[in-house]
């Protein structure tokens, strides 16, 4: 226990406003839940514990959807923080009435990056640190097998990778949700799902988040699309790959916040703080962390070659929209099942067929077969939802781990087989007759 000028000193570049009253003293501990690695959760425990001795950070490690189970009992499990890397759990919590306020200083935190809000705007979750999508790419596997490097979300379909390009599955790796739902505001709902479809169709499937990394950098794959600490960290630690942010890509949140229950409330705004500070932020460039701050101030200390998200500009810049695509992850789990993981041999088959096609028809063309192939195309690229009935279509699908409301997703499923089996039945056919006669 100690006295409120110790803490003051301790919390140099804090971003809280605490406001103790005569005589206020910390408690002896601090309850934290989260999700983060070790390599993460032991440094800054051993930071925090340093900074504020006497005071004992207790981890308990819980999974989101473990965790919200954790957070809806009456005494919240007797936890103070809740500090992870789940986008949607923090806005279900705070709707269920878990946290309480923070007050923070925008001057310090200001809350954004790239143009998108990252933070509650209720106040009740703040952002801790912010992770970029993109590729990591192994440029000398690349080279060997003569594959141009990827610079944007196109090229992952300009290219015939072979199994060389590693995908995650979505719905099987966490970020994956996040990263389809960036690549398909990018581009536009349906070309982006046609642009997937082709990719994937070269691709190798995947269905661990960190063995998307792990291919490239073992030398399996060339190119995977991945969250970009796997990458950061792996660079730092010596592998010779690299990374790639496409434009118009997005840098989204992990979040910390305070649970309404806390039974050491002073403790959980001094680590709450601690993180926030610009010594608990300089700590995320550590070579095994590899995240990116959310204070602008502490990029002054970013090892070389660091991005700084907050100077993304021009066609880099990209204000995607994570309140939507906050909802659209279940949606586009079931869209990826359907359409690309289910049957990966039928859309291999298909289009290897319309690529046989236009490699023939460059040779030889032919108007009526180039027609041919174009709707084939098209018809390759289908999506058995628009992009205008999305959200709408995506509240059902929505919370799919909590088997909310399996008929209606089963009748979506039913039709949703029978359309793209149509369509895609009759793309391979017309790629097939769009092949020049010997």
């Amino acid at each position: 226990m100690r006295p409120i000028l110790c803490l003051a000193a301790s919390l140099v570049g804090s971003a809280l406003f605490l406001a103790p009253g005569a005589g206020w003293a910390l408690e002896d501990r601090v309850v934290v839940m989260t999700s983060y690695p070790d390599e993460l959760v032991q440094r800054f425990e051993q930071a925090f514990e340093r900074a504020n001795p006497g005071t004992d950070l207790q981890i308990v490690w819980k999974p989101a959807r473990d965790a919200a189970v954790e957070l809806t009992k009456p005494d919240q499990g007797g936890i103070d923080v809740y500090w992870t890397p789940s986008l949607g759990s923090f806005p279900r919590m705070r709707d269920a009435g878990a946290f309480r306020p923070l007050a923070v200083d925008r001057a310090v935190l200001p809350g954004a990056v790239d143009g998108q809000f990252v933070s509650d705007r209720q106040g009740f979750f703040e952002a801790f640190e912010v992770a970029g999508y993109g590729f990591i790419l192994n440029p000398a596997g690349l080279a060997a097998h003569g594959f141009a490097q990827p610079a944007t979300w196109r090229d992952l379909a300009a290219t015939r990778w072979g199994g060389r390009l590693a995908l995650p599955i979505a719905g099987q790796v966490g970020f994956s949700g996040a990263l389809y739902d960036v690549l398909l505001q990018a581009e536009g709902w349906e070309a982006g799902w046609a642009l997937l479809a082709e990719a994937a169709a070269d691709a190798t499937l995947i269905g661990g988040g960190g063995q998307v990394s792990e291919s490239v950098i073992d030398g399996h794959a060339d190119v995977a699309l991945t969250v970009d600490f796997f990458a950061r960290s792996a660079i730092a630690n010596g592998h010779p790959v690299t990374l790639v942010y496409p434009p118009r890509t997005a840098f989204l949140p992990a979040q910390v916040a305070i649970t309404k229950a806390a039974p050491h409330p002073d403790a959980a705004r001094a680590f709450v703080d601690f993180a926030l500070s610009a010594p608990g932020q300089g700590l995320l460039f550590h070579p095994d962390i590899r995240r990116y701050p959310v204070r602008p101030d502490v990029y002054a200390q970013a090892p070389a070659g660091t991005v700084n998200p907050f100077q993304r500009t021009g066609a880099d810049s990209y204000a995607y929209d994570m309140e939507k695509g906050l909802g659209r992850h279940g949606l586009i789990a079931a869209l990826f099942d359907t359409l690309i993981a289910r049957d990966h041999e039928r859309l291999k088959t298909l289009w290897g067929a319309i690529h046989a096609a236009e490699t023939a028809l460059a040779a030889k063309p032919d108007a009526e077969r180039a027609a041919r192939l174009a709707r084939a195309r098209t018809l390759a690229g289908f999506v058995p939802v628009g992009g205008a009935d999305a959200d709408r279509i995506a509240a059902v699908f929505h919370q799919r781990r909590a088997n909310t409301n399996p008929d209606g997703r089963a009748v979506f499923q039913k039709d949703w087989d029978a359309r793209v089996g149509a369509a895609y039945a009759e793309a391979l056919d017309l790629a097939r007759q769009a092949l020049p006669m010997p």
